[in-house]
């Protein structure tokens, strides 16, 4: 079942998530779904809280990553990079600091560069609760890095200069205002006017 994205200015895109256990209720459905609102939007990623959830859980598919882009640049270690983490810590975030365009499902049409590290290590359990942990780098560190800011209750814009902030504000208060059109479902905030 696809679920309605949470838009910028919803408070619970600024609490930090908690962690839950094996028992939490319908979890594989909640997966389940998941995915399915996170291809239908078209995403890379999608934690929780930008379904409403306070919890420590996200979802990745990066092989759209995997493509060549218009440059020939896609990488091909991200061709099954397709992963469930739930209760994340990042360990290790090391190596030089990168820029890539950065977007969110959340804050639709508005794209930024953001400076990560290259490498991170995390520490999860997946799907069956069994624990990993892995040493990423480059475009499969950032969406890890990416989706982990959401858990803890921050977002992509945060990481931009105070300039670039300023100059988004009327656009991010578009979005939290619900007055931006997108093609998947969205609950707004303090939504004006639907389109």
């Amino acid at each position: 079942m696809k679920l309605p994205i949470v838009a910028y200015g919803d408070p619970i895109l600024r609490k930090k998530a908690e962690e839950i256990d094996e028992d939490y209720p319908n979890l594989k459905e909640l997966i389940s779904d998941m995915f399915e609102t996170m291809y239908a939007a078209r995403g890379v990623g999608l934690a929780a809280p930008q379904i409403g959830l306070p919890i420590r859980l996200f979802v990745i598919d990066a092989s759209p990553f995997a493509e060549d882009d218009e440059d020939g640049e896609g990488d091909p270690a991200l061709k099954d990079f397709k992963k469930v983490l739930i209760n994340p810590i990042i360990i290790a975030e090391k190596g030089e600091k990168w820029g890539f365009n950065e977007g969110c499902l959340s804050i639709p049409d508005i794209n930024e560069e953001v400076m990560r590290p290259s490498h991170v290590v995390i520490n999860y359990l997946d799907e069956n609760f069994e624990e990993h942990e892995v040493e990423l780098s480059g475009l499969a560190a950032r969406v890890v890095q990416h989706e982990y800011d959401h858990i803890e209750g921050k977002l992509f814009v945060d990481k931009l200069s105070p300039l670039k902030k300023a100059m988004l504000k009327g656009k991010l208060d578009t979005i939290s205002k619900g007055m931006v059109h997108v093609g998947y479902k969205m609950k707004f905030p303090n939504p004006k006017k639907k389109r």
